[in-house]
């Protein structure tokens, strides 16, 4: 399966300066534990912002323009239709964790949503989330991390059909 995974704030801001514009220990954890085990695909600016691969996960690098020798850990593919082909033989899910462009790209084949809810409002972002991404997906799951942080499971509607 194909997931997008994101944390968004209230104006929908998902970054500031190529990092995330927030620190929540408990958004972290659960990002951590949802992915561990799994793929992460990510483009080379978020690539470049956490700076290593994460652990316990293969990480996948969408990148045209490379990133010169990939780190052990790291692959580097350079179209979405090699990430969607090797999801198929893949035996774990895959996760889109970011950025902006990388979400739109896999727009049409992300099967659910994870969406954490940033109860803070980010004056100063650089990057956004495109929330019309989010239509055509039903809520099946809500989880509590804090008091304040909302994490919102959405699936594909059936009646949506993918282009």
């Amino acid at each position: 399966m194909i997931i997008g995974i994101v944390a968004i704030s209230i104006n929908h801001a998902i970054g500031k300066d190529g990092k995330l514009p927030w620190h929540y220990t408990h958004d972290l954890r659960y990002f951590k534990e949802t992915t561990m085990g799994n793929a992460v695909v990510m483009g080379s600016s978020t690539w470049r912002a956490i700076g290593k691969a994460l652990p316990g996960r293969l990480n996948i690098v969408l990148s045209r323009s490379g990133l010169g020798d990939a780190p052990a850990g790291v692959l580097r593919l350079s179209t979405k239709d090699e990430i969607v082909e090797l999801a198929h033989y893949l035996s774990r899910d895959v996760y889109i964790i970011g950025g902006a462009k990388k979400y739109e790209t896999f727009a049409n084949v992300i099967d659910e949503w994870v969406v954490t809810e940033i109860p803070i409002e980010i004056a100063d972002a650089d990057t956004f989330f495109d929330t019309r991404l989010l239509n055509g997906f039903e809520s099946f799951q809500r989880i509590n991390l804090t008091k304040e942080l909302l994490v919102k499971k959405m699936r594909r509607s059936p009646q949506t059909i993918v282009e």
